[in-house]
């Protein structure tokens, strides 16, 4: 009597010797890359975090001092704070970047939403609108920002002059922020569109087909069908979108000044800070800020939403 030995371990061996090599493989084939953002990405902000606790200057970093934290937060003798922590327009840029991130993403999010859901139709002219709405986006952020703050000249803005009556809204700090999101509202929503149009033109028709057959209507099959289908695709385009509005600089620096967007926009205080005053190690210490308050807000929001970028 003859007894057959068993195959199965002998393909579990091979198989796990195939993963193996590929993933000996794809690691070769990300060392170049992993290499490349070490160089571009990790030293620069190697760099930053050295500075951020260095009394340096932009002119002659060489001479660079350790402080430690005294660029964040410190008190003279005399009672004067002179960390940038301690400068209410540190906090008057936060609270309006906060601001302008909240209101403009959501804003771009529901505009592009709609847009993206009419232009997902059939009808005559959907080529052209696709391409027409594209055209904001196209346009360079510097030329929209000066273009905007033309319009909102009060001597000879169409909006200054001709429908404020020439009130100077850029000069009002408290209204100047509601100006910018408007432009930013007005060229991003494109962008915002063209990322859910994709989303939706990935759902299967034939769904859409059975409800109809059903009897559901537009409203059921939004909230139903493709609103939850579509919260990944959406989420991840919050998640970008909002990166890039807490980054926002030029709209503010072109339409405000480099002094006034230093109180608006924590990216305009830094370079208020380390171009403009020469200040490396205080402006390193603000950047070094703004880069933890990114990252935690992103933190939250992929382990709050469950967002997933596969």
């Amino acid at each position: 009597m003859t007894t057959q030995a068993p195959t199965e371990p002998r393909k579990v061996v091979k198989t796990r010797g195939i993963e193996a090599a590929r993933a000996r493989q794809a690691l070769w084939l990300l060392l170049p890359t992993l290499i490349a953002i070490a160089l571009v990405a990790g030293y620069p902000l190697w760099r930053t975090i050295f500075f951020s606790v260095q009394e340096a200057n932009l002119t002659s970093p060489e001479q660079a001092r350790y402080v430690g934290f005294q660029n964040f937060w410190f008190t003279t003798e005399d009672g004067v704070g002179i960390g940038f922590l301690q400068d209410p327009k540190w906090w008057q840029a936060v609270k309006n970047t906060m601001l302008f991130t909240v209101v403009s993403v959501f804003l771009e999010t529901v505009f592009g939403m709609i847009i993206a859901l009419v232009v997902n139709g059939t009808f005559k002219g959907r080529a052209f609108l696709r391409t027409a709405m594209l055209v904001p986006w196209a346009i360079p952020t510097v030329v929209s920002a000066q273009m905007w703050a033309y319009m909102y000249n009060d001597s000879f803005g169409l909006i200054g002059q001709g429908l404020l009556g020439g009130q100077a809204l850029l000069a009002d700090p408290d209204k100047a922020i509601w100006a910018l999101i408007a432009v930013d509202v007005w060229k991003t929503t494109s962008f915002m569109a063209l990322l859910i149009l994709a989303g939706l033109q990935s759902l299967p028709s034939d769904m859409y087909e059975a409800a109809d057959m059903d009897g559901a209507s537009k409203w059921t099959q939004f909230w139903r069908m493709t609103l939850p289908l579509l919260r990944p695709a959406l989420l991840v385009a919050l998640v970008f979108r909002s990166l890039d509005a807490l980054r926002v600089f030029d709209i503010m620096y072109v339409m405000l000044g480099p002094v006034n967007a230093a109180s608006t926009s924590m990216t305009g205080y830094a370079r208020l800070t380390l171009i403009d005053n020469s200040l490396l190690g205080v402006g390193s210490a603000v950047a070094v800020a703004i880069f933890l308050i990114i990252m935690v807000i992103v933190v939250i929001y992929v382990t709050a939403f469950r967002v997933k970028f596969d």
